[in-house]
């Protein structure tokens, strides 16, 4: 008789949950050491300078005598009260900015997801990004020339008595557009206006069209299915440029020094003031901190009425 042997059984491979306990920790510090380099960074660069200026902002002193840690708050009271119109014209201006961005904005990044063919739709998104080619002052500068009182624009402008509503509202004075909280709204929204289109477009670019065919089967109007289907859609994309525009138009200076008179000033003029003019460096740190505790209590704000937490 031949005695048979029954095969041995396959070894099991262990899934990675199996793995020996000497492997898990090593693993885990792999992600922590990639994390490492971007950490440092924000210590750095953010954390530091943060500290740095907290703690100047409560000190008292001169820069010929020096400057002492006296934690000294009322700095923050009188800076707020000194520049408070500064604070009010930097966010209106920014909200001006904002909104007209987006009214510009969301009509050209639907037309580029939606309507331009793929050729066109590159060369459009080149031209939108061109701006960043060139530097933000010289573009400012720029808008200083088209706006001037001899030029086209303004003579334009007046014939058609624009300059007349524009006037009645406070956003121009007489026949000149330059001074005025108009250059400064102008030279705001055509700066970061890119900053609005790429977040619109990336928001609609990701719209699967066969949505708005199914709102075209259920008799849904155009306007309708803009309505019902594409703007909420899209909302994402509207919180992260408004937000993306928002922000730095508000601690904008430039376009204020350039294109407006002191009585234009923002707030961002009056830091500048501050630290490199008159060298009181507690007051600068102290309007720098009002400035982020502000538009971090409405950037939280707007979050949370617009209701999303997806950011594109």
């Amino acid at each position: 008789m031949t005695s048979t042997t029954a095969p041995a059984p396959a070894r099991a491979i262990p899934p990675d949950d199996a793995a020996p306990p000497a492997r898990r920790p090593r693993r885990k510090l792999t992600a922590y050491w990639l994390l490492l380099p971007g950490i440092a960074w924000l210590v750095v660069f953010f954390a530091v300078p943060m500290v740095y200026q907290g703690s100047t902002s409560l000190q008292t002193g001169s820069l010929e005598q020096g400057f002492k840690l006296t934690w000294h708050f009322a700095t923050y009271w009188d800076a707020l009260g000194e520049y408070k119109w500064h604070f009010v014209r930097s966010f209106s201006y920014a909200a001006i900015a904002t909104v007209l961005c987006l009214a510009i904005g969301y009509p050209l990044a639907y037309t580029i997801a939606f309507k331009a063919s793929k050729r066109w739709r590159n060369v459009i998104l080149i031209l939108v990004i061109a701006p960043f080619f060139t530097s933000f002052l010289i573009r400012t500068l720029a808008w200083k020339t088209i706006l001037s009182d001899g030029g086209p624009v303004v003579g334009a402008l007046n014939a058609l008595h624009v300059l007349d509503l524009t006037g009645a509202v406070g956003l121009t004075s007489g026949d000149r557009v330059l001074a005025t909280p108009l250059a400064v709204v102008c030279g705001l929204t055509y700066n970061f206006l890119p900053f609005m289109i790429l977040p619109l477009y990336t928001s609609l670019e990701r719209i699967d069209p066969r949505l708005h065919e199914a709102a075209g089967d259920l008799y849904a109007r155009p306007f309708t299915t803009f309505r019902k289907v594409t703007f909420p859609i899209s909302l994402p994309g509207v919180v992260a440029g408004t937000l993306l525009t928002f922000i730095p138009a508000s601690g904008d200076y430039i376009n204020a020094q350039l294109l407006g008179s002191p009585s234009e000033q923002m707030v961002g003029n009056g830091i500048q003031k501050q630290f490199l003019n008159v060298l009181d460096y507690p007051t600068a740190a102290a309007l720098s901190f009002i400035l982020m505790a502000l538009i971090l209590g409405m950037v939280t704000v707007y979050m949370r009425k617009a209701g999303t937490e997806e950011l594109v």
